[in-house]
C-alpha cells in the first residue's frame, strides 16, 4: 500500500488505528476507570478518544481526489469524502455529549466498550458510503448494524435497554435478509455485483424491478421510511439517549447517503419507477410521522417520529433534479446533524441529571435552565424549518429540487406537513416557556464537554444557513 492508497482510505485506516489504540489501552488498563470521583477535566479514556477522533475529523478535510481500490470494490471522490466528514462531525458532537453519561458510576467500567462500539459502527458506515459493489456495501452495512444493537442494549441490567437491543437486532436481521435477497436477485439477473456493471445491464424487466424493491426495502428500514418505521419509536425510547441520537442522525444520515448514491449511479435506468415509488413513500412518511409525533409525551419517542417525518422531507430532494437534489440532500443532512443533536443534547443532559424524559417534565424549564431551553427552542425551530435558523434553508432547497421536476403537488403536501410539524414542536416550546410548574427541573450546570457539544450545534444552526458558500461548494461537487 503506497501513500496515495493511504490518502484514499484515510478515514477508514485512521479510524481502525484509533480502535486498535483504544483496545491496547483497555487491555493494559492505561486509564483508571474505577475512581470514586472524577473531575471535569480528568484525562480519562473519554477525553483521549475525543482527542484522537478530533484529529481524524480534521484530517478528513485534507483535499484529495478520486480513487478506487480492490478492483473497484472501494471508491472515493469529493462528494463521498464530504459525506464521511459530515458523519464524523456528528459523531464528534455525540462523543462530547456522552462524556457525562460515561462518567456516571454505573458506566465508568464500560466506557471503553461504548467508544469502541461507536467507532466500529462508524467504520462500517464509511465502508458502506465508499462501496463500489454490493459485497462491500453489505459488509459495511452489517459492520454498522451489529455494534448498534449492542449499544442499544448497553445497560444490560435495565429491561428497557435489553428490549430495545432485542427489537433492533431482530428487525435489523429481517431487513438484512430482505436486502441480501434483493442483492442475490440483482446478481442473478445481471451477472455482476459491481455497481458500474449493474448500471449498464439493469433494465425495467419484472424480475429486476422485484429485485430492486427487495433491495430498497432493506435500506428503507435503516432510514425508517413508512411502512418500515415500526422499530424506530420503541428502540429510540429504550436505548440510552446518546445512542438514540446516534441512530436518529448518524445511522440515518449514512443510509440516506448510500441510498441516493445507489439510485443515481446504479439504478438510473428505472428512475421513472423509483420516482413514483418515493413520491408515495414521501407523502406517507411525512404524514404518518407528523400525526404520531403529535400524540407523544416521551421526548425520545417524540423525536423518533419527528425524525421519521424528516426522512419524508429528504425524499423530496432525492426525487428532484439530480444535481440540485444531491446537493440539497447532503446540505439538509448537514443541518439535520446540528439541529437534531442540539435537541437530543438537551434531552440527554436533563435525563442524565434528573432521569426525566417526558414533555410534562419540561414545564417551566425556562425558569430554572434558560440556556438549555433556548438551545432546545433553536433546535426545534430548525427542525420545523422556521427562519432564520438553518433548517429553513435546508427545507427550502429540498422543496426547490422537487419543484424543478414539476412535483408541485408534493411540495404543497410537504408544506402542509411542515405546518403540522410546527404545531407539535411548539408544544415543547410552550411547555418550557409558558406552562407553569411548581417543581420544574432544578438548575444544574453541565460539564465542559456537554456545553461544547451544544455550542457547536447552536453555531451550526445559526451560521450554515447564511454561509452561502457551503451550499455552493456542495452543489459544485454534485
Amino acid at each position: 500500500m503506497n501513500l496515495n492508497d493511504f490518502i484514499i482510505m484515510r478515514h477508514e485506516l485512521l479510524l481502525t488505528t484509533v480502535i486498535i489504540i483504544l483496545l491496547i489501552a483497555e487491555v493494559f488498563s492505561i486509564f483508571e476507570k474505577g475512581e470514586k470521583s472524577i473531575s471535569e477535566f480528568s484525562f480519562g479514556i473519554e477525553m483521549f478518544a475525543i482527542l484522537l477522533f478530533l484529529i481524524i475529523t480534521l484530517v478528513g478535510f485534507v483535499p484529495s481526489g478520486r480513487g478506487m481500490l480492490f478492483g473497484g470494490m472501494y471508491q472515493t471522490d469529493e462528494i463521498r469524502i464530504l459525506m464521511k466528514n459530515i458523519l464524523n462531525i456528528g459523531t464528534l458532537i455525540i462523543l462530547f455529549q456522552s462524556v457525562s453519561y460515561l462518567r456516571k458510576n454505573e458506566n465508568k467500567e464500560k466506557s471503553t466498550e461504548f467508544i469502541l462500539l461507536l467507532f466500529s459502527t462508524l467504520l462500517g458506515m464509511n465502508f458502506m458510503v465508499s462501496s463500489g459493489d454490493f459485497l462491500m456495501f453489505y459488509l459495511g452495512l452489517e459492520l454498522a448494524t451489529l455494534p448498534l444493537a449492542a449499544l442499544a442494549a448497553f445497560d444490560k441490567f435495565k429491561n428497557k435497554f435489553s428490549e430495545a437491543g432485542i427489537k433492533f437486532i431482530l428487525l435489523a436481521a429481517l431487513s438484512s435478509g430482505v436486502t441480501l435477497y434483493g442483492i442475490s436477485m440483482i446478481y442473478g439477473t445481471n451477472g455482476s455485483i459491481y455497481f458500474s456493471d449493474v448500471s449498464l445491464t439493469f433494465s425495467d424487466e419484472g424480475l429486476q424491478i422485484l429485485a430492486f424493491i427487495f433491495f430498497i426495502s432493506g435500506l428503507a428500514f435503516k432510514i425508517s421510511l413508512v411502512p418500515f418505521h415500526f422499530w424506530a419509536a420503541d428502540v429510540y425510547e429504550g436505548a440510552p439517549v446518546n445512542i438514540t441520537s446516534y441512530l436518529s442522525v448518524i445511522s440515518k444520515g449514512a443510509a440516506v447517503f448510500i441510498f441516493i448514491i445507489l439510485l443515481y449511479h446504479v439504478f438510473p435506468v428505472i428512475s421513472k419507477e423509483w420516482t413514483y415509488l418515493l413520491y408515495a413513500l414521501s407523502i406517507l412518511t411525512m404524514t404518518i410521522g407528523n400525526l404520531f409525533a403529535i400524540r407523544q409525551q416521551n421526548l425520545k419517542r417524540f423525536l423518533a417520529f419527528s425524525s421519521i417525518a424528516q426522512a419524508g422531507f429528504i425524499l423530496l430532494g432525492v426525487i428532484g433534479e439530480p444535481q440540485l437534489g444531491l446537493a440539497s440532500v447532503i446540505y439538509f443532512v448537514l443541518i439535520y446533524v446540528f439541529s437534531n443533536l442540539g435537541a437530543f443534547g438537551v434531552v440527554s443532559a436533563i435525563s442524565n441529571f434528573s432521569g426525566k424524559e417526558n414533555m410534562n417534565d419540561y414545564n417551566g424549564l425556562y425558569q430554572t435552565n434558560p440556556k438549555l431551553s433556548l438551545v432546545l427552542m433553536l433546535s426545534l425551530f430548525s427542525l420545523a424549518g422556521i427562519p432564520p435558523v438553518a433548517g429553513f434553508f435546508g427545507k427550502f432547497f429540498l422543496f426547490t429540487a422537487a419543484a424543478q421536476k414539476g412535483f408541485y403537488g408534493l411540495v404543497i403536501i410537504a408544506t402542509l406537513n411542515a405546518t403540522i410539524s410546527l404545531y407539535y414542536y411548539l408544544l415543547v416550546i410552550k411547555a418550557m416557556f409558558i406552562n407553569k410548574n411548581e417543581q420544574p427541573v432544578e438548575y444544574f450546570r453541565n460539564d465542559f464537554f456537554t456545553r461544547t457539544g451544544l455550542l457547536i450545534c447552536v453555531l451550526g444552526m445559526i451560521i450554515i444557513g447564511f454561509a452561502s458558500f457551503i451550499f455552493d461548494g456542495i452543489f459544485s461537487m454534485s
